[in-house]
């Protein structure tokens, strides 16, 4: 803890900051805001109302109206604090709202009732955490099973495209053969080829083996991807090719080199590719919503798209949602992101 401390308080002045000490934490401090405000705003929102969420302009707590039960009245009314006019200072039950002026109430004294001009009131608000909006998800949707169906299909996803690319890179960085450079540039050439084009031509496919409303639909097309080939190829041109020979005068099979050197060796840069096709897998959306027609084969990308409608869109459970979709990803990241800068940087520099 102290070396945190002392790393975070450190400065180039001798005396006290420097002026580049002062604008390196305002650019650390505005980078934090732009990158974590958004997801800290979309928290803070997920708590919100649906009345809360429609505010304008909004507000970044979660703050709902302040409801009091008065006399005569069977539904609870909305408190709203007089800002101007002759009951400048009360707080007022408004019953209803007719054009430009409100009925209005003193819950104090029922029996009387009030005319207050909208523009002279402010709503009474207390912060309130709305949990009905988690709690919505378990009881209108079966949120265990969509999660149970991304977590299958990215798990079983990932470890197919891990072990396909390693593979084929560890093929094309420690094989001599005529034609090497020529398959690796066309593996990289798909890059450039637009996924949309592809939907066709592989919707057919899956759906004459039969795979049309199965996570196997989803998972077997995209096993292969010439990112994955590219970076572990790169990573894997840095293992010595003596450790390799030593290890084949030993007598291991090339399934032995692979598995038991090439792949603990390339432990960083696999790490970097779990990460990717984790977040590829997870929050991919435009594929399965065209391979899985059936509800209870739908992801949770797909169950987050039932929310809206054609005239109107549930916010507050689908903020909900939002927040549990972001949870796994983030944790996954959060465990392997040490991996992620030594990956790519042994990958694309040596």
């Amino acid at each position: 803890m102290s070396t945190v401390v002392s790393f975070l308080t450190r400065r180039r002045g001798r005396n006290g900051f420097d002026l580049t000490d002062w604008l390196t934490w305002l650019y650390l401090l505005a980078a934090v805001l732009l990158m974590f405000g958004p997801v800290f705003w979309l928290a803070l929102s997920s708590f919100k109302t649906e009345s809360a969420l429609q505010e304008y302009p909004p507000t970044l707590l979660p703050l709902a109206p302040v409801m009091v039960t008065v006399e005569g009245h069977e539904e609870p009314l909305q408190l709203y604090r007089v800002t101007g006019g002759e009951h400048e200072g009360k707080v007022l039950a408004q019953i209803r709202r007719i054009g430009l002026n409100a009925q209005m109430v003193d819950p104090a004294d029922p029996g009387e009732r009030l005319n207050v001009n909208i523009n002279d009131r402010v709503p009474e608000r207390e912060f309130t955490l709305a949990l009905e909006n988690y709690s919505t998800l378990f009881e209108r949707f079966n949120f265990a099973l969509y999660f149970w169906n991304s977590v299958f299909i990215t798990v079983v996803a990932t470890i197919i495209t891990v072990l396909f690319n390693s593979m084929a890179a560890f093929a094309l960085s420690k094989y001599r053969f005529r034609g090497r450079t020529v398959v690796f540039i066309l593996i990289i050439a798909t890059l450039m080829i637009p996924p949309t084009i592809n939907l066709v031509p592989i919707f057919l496919v899956v759906s004459e083996l039969g795979l049309v409303n199965s996570p196997w639909g989803v998972i077997w097309p995209a096993v292969a991807t010439p990112t994955g080939v590219f970076l572990l190829r790169q990573y894997m041109l840095t293992i010595p090719d003596d450790l390799l020979d030593a290890a084949r005068m030993d007598h291991a099979s090339e399934w032995r080199v692979y598995w038991r050197i090439v792949l603990p060796l390339s432990a960083p840069a696999l790490a970097v590719l779990v990460i990717f096709s984790v977040m590829w897998r997870w929050n991919e959306f435009l594929w399965p919503l065209i391979v899985l027609n059936r509800s209870e084969e739908f992801t949770l990308q797909l169950a987050l798209n039932s929310f809206q409608g054609d005239l109107q869109t549930a916010w507050a459970p689908l903020l909900a949602m939002t927040v549990l979709t972001l949870l796994p990803i983030t944790l996954v990241f959060a465990v392997l992101q040490k991996y992620i800068t030594a990956g790519i940087a042994q990958s694309g520099v040596k």
